[in-house]
């Protein structure tokens, strides 16, 4: 993560979102800013709060368990994966959602997490899974 990444998340969160962006480890903080810069590539006019989205929208992945290699079997294997042990995994952008509520995340941030016939929403979608 290089200060010009760390300072522009830093700029763009509210105080308590930056603290649970912080509890994200690095390899789902970098996913948070490349998805970000994209999303600010594909809606230019997107204001601190829909970038907070982007920033945000993995941020229930903080409480899982699971390393990367788990993940990506989980991810692959989902149909056939259903167990308890990848339960906050499978949750991440729900429980991601009651997470920003708690800390006060503003409103449009949370429109973008929560509902998706946002327009932004749709973009959101886009950058993340370029």
């Amino acid at each position: 993560m290089s200060p010009g990444d760390l300072d522009f998340v830093r700029r763009t969160l509210l105080d308590s979102e930056w603290e649970l962006w912080s509890r994200l480890d690095l390899s789902d903080q970098r996913h948070s800013v490349i998805v970000a810069r994209r999303f600010t590539a594909l809606v230019p006019e997107s204001d601190p709060a829909e970038v907070s989205a982007a920033l945000l929208h993995d941020v229930g992945k903080s409480v899982s368990t699971l390393s990367t290699t788990a993940r990506v079997v989980a991810t692959v294997l989902e149909p056939l994966c259903r167990l308890r042990r990848f339960e906050a995994y499978y949750r991440h952008e729900e429980i991601g959602l009651d997470l920003c509520r708690a800390a006060g995340s503003r409103e449009r941030t949370l429109r973008l997490l929560s509902d998706p016939d946002d327009p932004l929403a749709h973009a959101l979608r886009r950058a993340d899974h370029v």
